[in-house]
């Protein structure tokens, strides 16, 4: 059950307002009715890959819960009304600590695909050495995805026969979406996570941004400045989202005006606007 206004629309995007803990507990249920689920996130990339790619928009359709992974969506999100707080962002490198432990706790099975052959393997020893418990099978993300080829079936099948309770999808974004949406009647009944380049910082081969940084939302510029090559994304992206920023803030006046319309006909108008 959603809390009012828990799910928002925000610059083109529809996502949830949500701390780790409810994602979590979120996930919890759908493994304890053995239900299938799919958890999403948006970031500004994500916003802006959304009306460039069909495949994308099939994926955030068929999302039952989308975490918000960005501070500046967050602030975004306050500044035009919307009941946001810097613990509403939720990203792997945010809530791994808690996800590994309540998955040792609780004895989840976790099946990882996504990194360059190897990665996997050395960011799985390293969660194993700070969690033994964990229940953990990965395979690497660079094989033939293409839907029907006999490697992708031979991956569908390993995670079928492994039956995970959380598989976790790290293929980068939109590949890993793409992935997803062509395979998802094919897996098993688990909750299934993007999480992006996620093992290759488990496994050092890509630097974390401090999570200082993040929290104060300038992770953009820490990986700006550790690969240069992202400077087209964050130079260009943002501003094709101007015209979503401009419907939401006019959303927010429309809202802000029924607010006031409905306090005057229940004649409880603020003092201050008497």
């Amino acid at each position: 059950m959603r809390r009012p206004q828990e799910r928002v629309q925000l610059l083109g995007g529809t996502m949830d307002l949500v701390k780790s803990s409810e994602v979590f507990h979120f996930a919890a249920g759908k493994i304890a009715a053995n239900k299938p689920a799919l958890v999403a996130n948006h970031n500004l990339h994500s916003l802006y890959l959304l009306k460039r790619d069909s495949e994308l928009r099939s994926f955030f359709r068929m999302a039952d819960l989308v975490e918000v992974d960005s501070i500046p969506l967050i602030l975004w999100a306050r500044l035009v009304g919307r009941r946001s707080r810097r613990f509403h962002r939720c990203t792997y490198l945010d809530w791994r600590d808690e996800f590994w432990a309540t998955a040792e706790r609780n004895g989840w099975r976790v099946y990882f695909v996504g990194g360059q052959s190897g990665v996997a393997e050395i960011a799985a020893d390293k969660i194993r050495s700070q969690w033994p418990g964990v229940r953990l099978k990965s395979h690497h993300g660079y094989f033939d995805v293409t839907d029907g080829s006999s490697e992708n079936e031979r991956v569908i099948d390993e995670i079928n026969r492994f039956s995970p309770n959380v598989l976790l999808v790290g293929m980068g974004m939109p590949r890993q979406e793409a992935w997803i949406v062509r395979n998802y009647e094919k897996l098993p009944a688990c909750v299934t996570f993007t999480v992006g380049g996620a093992f290759d910082y488990e496994a050092g081969v890509q630097l974390p941004c401090p999570r200082w940084a993040g929290q104060l939302g300038v992770e953009w510029l820490f990986r700006l400045l550790t690969n240069p090559k992202l400077l087209s994304r964050y130079a260009i992206e943002p501003w094709s989202l101007m015209g979503p920023a401009l419907a939401d803030l006019m959303s927010a006046a429309r809202r802000r005006v029924n607010s006031i319309l409905a306090m005057k006909a229940a004649n409880t108008f603020p003092r201050s606007f008497k």
